[in-house]
């Protein structure tokens, strides 16, 4: 069985009828793996299917969304396993001899 044969059973197991564009698909997929992390390509896959379907992208409008993709997985420049700069943990002073019995506290 080749891919496309694989797309057009799949298709069929899901209940869709659409044309995949599986070239434009797996090179955003490769360019995922390599500049991002090897488990971006099927995520990526995944939310690029996502958007296409929630927007009811005809194939240029895919091919645009695709685009967007490709340019950010490019400029993708934090290794695999980096921190997120906003998860970074930030030292926070020891209070603990300060007494904060009659503070105030705000609910958030």
């Amino acid at each position: 069985m080749n891919l496309h044969d694989w797309i057009d059973e799949l298709s069929d197991v899901l209940d869709v009828d659409t044309e995949v564009d599986e070239g434009l698909v797996l090179d955003l997929a490769r360019v995922a793996a390599h500049n991002v992390a090897r488990p971006a390509a099927p995520i990526t896959a995944y939310l690029l299917g996502f958007a296409a379907g929630s927007q009811d992208a005809d194939p240029e409008q895919i091919e645009a969304l695709a685009a967007k993709v490709q340019v950010l997985a490019d400029g993708w420049d934090r290794p695999a396993g980096a921190p997120d700069p906003d998860d970074v943990d930030d030292d926070v002073p020891d209070d603990s001899a300060v007494d904060h019995t009659g503070d105030a506290y705000e609910e958030v």
